[in-house]
Formats: C-alpha cells, sequence, structure tokens
C-alpha cells in the first residue's frame, strides 16, 4: 500500500481497526481479471496482449498503471501475475534506495515472474538508470571499483515483466515512461460499477445488504473502490451495533452520517480544505503549499488524495496562478460569496 492510500485509508477507519481491514482487503480482492469489475477496455486489451505472451512462451511487456490512489492498480498487478501463471515479487520506489538494492531484487527473480513496483515515480534517478537496461536487454550494468580502474561488468537477467504503479505519472521521466509497451490510465468508477463491487464485497463478508443501500454506499465513495469497501465494513459495524445488521438504504445514510461523509462523498477533510480557500483566501486563487500549512495537512495529500476527485467533481479549479473554489464547492456548502469580485469570478 502506497502512502498516500493509506491516509486516505486512515480518514474512514479507527486505528484498531486498521490489521483487520489490511486482512481483509486482500481477501476482497479479485484473482482474475473475469472477477475484475469495470474498466472493460483495459480487460479486454489485457486479455489479447496476456494469451498472445503465454503462446509465445514469452513475459508479458512490461505495464505501467497510473490514476489516483485506491483504483485497483495493485489488484491488477496481482491478476496479471495469476493470469500469467508467474509468481509476483512486489516492492515499492521509495524502498529502493540504492541500485545494489534493485540489483538484489533482479537477480533473484524467477523467469517469466512479474516485478511490480509501487510508486514507481520516487525511484531515484541512479536506480532508474540501472532499470533501463534492465527493461530493455534483460541484463543487469554494474560498475565494480572506481577511478580509472573501474570496470563495468555486465549480468544477464532473467526474463520478467515490470508493472509500475503511480499516483503522479507526470513525474515519471521520459527514458522511463517509453520502456513501457503497455501503459493504461486508471480514472474514477461510476455508481454503477462500485455497486456491484459493494455487493460482490458484501457477499464475501456475509452482510446482508439491499440494492438501495449498496447504491447509497457506492454513491458516496468518491468513485474508489478502497473507499467503497471501508466504508461497507464500517456501515456493517454500525448495522450490527444500532439496527438489526442489515443494511438498507435508511441504515447505510445513517452510518455515512456517522462517518461525517456527506452526499457528494466529501468528508470533513475534503470540506476543511475548501472553506480555508473560501473563507480564508476568498475563495482563491491560492497556492497549495499555503492551503497545505492553513489546514496543517501535508501538500502530497492535497495533491494526490483530495485534489482529483475534487476537481472532477467540479468543487475545485486548479489553475496557474492557485486553486480557486468552483460555484459549485459554494453551494455545496451553503455560502453566499462575499463581494462583487468574487460573485463575477464564480
Amino acid at each position: 500500500m502506497d502512502k498516500d492510500a493509506g491516509r486516505q485509508d486512515d480518514r474512514f477507519i479507527s486505528p484498531e481497526s486498521r490489521d483487520e481491514d489490511r486482512a481483509l482487503d486482500y481477501t476482497l480482492r479479485p484473482r482474475h481479471l473475469s472477477e475484475f469489475i469495470g474498466r472493460d477496455k483495459i480487460k479486454e486489451s489485457l486479455n489479447v496482449f496476456i494469451a498472445a505472451a503465454k503462446m509465445r512462451a514469452e513475459p508479458l511487456d512490461h505495464v505501467l498503471l497510473y490514476g489516483p490512489p485506491g483504483l485497483g492498480k495493485t489488484t491488477l498487478a496481482l491478476i496479471i501475475a495469476n493470469e500469467m501463471d508467474v509468481g509476483l515479487r512486489s516492492t515499492s520506489g521509495p524502498a529502493i534506495e540504492r541500485p545494489g538494492d534493485l540489483a538484489a531484487i533482479l537477480t533473484n527473480l524467477e523467469p517469466n515472474s512479474v516485478l511490480f513496483i509501487d510508486e514507481i515515480h520516487r525511484l531515484n534517478r541512479a536506480v532508474e538508470e540501472i532499470l533501463y537496461p534492465a527493461m530493455e536487454d534483460f541484463q543487469l550494468d554494474l560498475v565494480i571499483g572506481k577511478g580509472p580502474s573501474a570496470r563495468t561488468l555486465k549480468l544477464d537477467l532473467p526474463k520478467f515483466t515490470l508493472i509500475g504503479a503511480t499516483t503522479r505519472a507526470g513525474l515519471i521521466t521520459s527514458p522511463l515512461r517509453g520502456r513501457f509497451g503497455i501503459v493504461h490510465n486508471f480514472e474514477f468508477y461510476d455508481v454503477d460499477n462500485l455497486k456491484t463491487i459493494v455487493a460482490r464485497s458484501a457477499g464475501i463478508l456475509g452482510v446482508n445488504i439491499s440494492s438501495e443501500g449498496a447504491y447509497e454506499i457506492a454513491g458516496r465513495s468518491r468513485g474508489t473502490p478502497r473507499i467503497a469497501n471501508r466504508v461497507l465494513r464500517r456501515v456493517r459495524d454500525y448495522a450490527m451495533v444500532r439496527a438489526d445488521g442489515a443494511i438498507d438504504r435508511d441504515v447505510a445514510q445513517q452510518g455515512l452520517e456517522m462517518l461525517e461523509i456527506d452526499e457528494s462523498g466529501l468528508d470533513d477533510a475534503d470540506r476543511r480544505l475548501l472553506l480555508a480557500i473560501i473563507e480564508k483566501f476568498d475563495g482563491g486563487p491560492v497556492g497549495v503549499e499555503t492551503i497545505a500549512a492553513s489546514i496543517s495537512e501535508e501538500r502530497d495529500t492535497i495533491e494526490d488524495v483530495h485534489e482529483p476527485y475534487l476537481i472532477q467533481s467540479g468543487f475545485l479549479n486548479r489553475t496557474p496562478r492557485g486553486r480557486i473554489a468552483t460555484r459549485l464547492a459554494y453551494d455545496h456548502l451553503g455560502i453566499i460569496p462575499k463581494n462583487k469580485g468574487q460573485q463575477e469570478l464564480l
């Protein structure tokens, strides 16, 4: 799990529930493309690419998956390894600190296996340069010694598939991006697909949920399956304590109100961000560093967790001068613009 996804999850669950939820996350994950809900175009193309690779008895070409956290990038990496009938080795960009760390991982891979690197945009440049020949030629270039006596040693690597995942595709260098043969962008889910995911997860967890209850949870889950599953488990807890254990529309609404998730899927942190822009900075434009300082939040969390959904939902605009709260944000929070200039801007 990447750190931004972890921050996003922590907003919905208490510390004592996290270990249980992480175990349940693994249980709820689909294992095959046929079980993966939504992403029909991605599944169709991957079915073709995987079948062709297996017919040639070769590893699948390298895959880059990018998009906001919680949309299924890690799950799809697991599915690809299962569909290829090969092993999966997982790591993350920040965990590979030195070229030697990457060399140790690459030399211990099984033939045709999958190497999954989460947060691949956070690889340092020295490590990234080691990765280029490994991806292209399945060779590892190691420099032995220093100064005039230094020499390069080439090691042959077993053929493998690299799957990189990132929430910040713009931070991936062009040389690295160009070495991926398959690139897929993950966008937010629509409510109907999320409803199907909630219903599937409820069945696995043994939760009695109505169609209306599943729809209510799906509609407030920010287009994100991971959040939908987290919210389902918290509403399940509410239903067990305050209702008869079954989740209908009313119980779902009451549980979501307890979690302070409104009808648009915004939680308290989202509303604080919008309120800061509107009340402290007259609706913007205001820089992200200023916003972060004003609500005691990290810039990366704002950019990776909050902004993608707020921008796509029309609550926030990102301009060269800074962030601006939209008319929809004012209306949603029940705030009337203070001055004529602000009204004209909106």
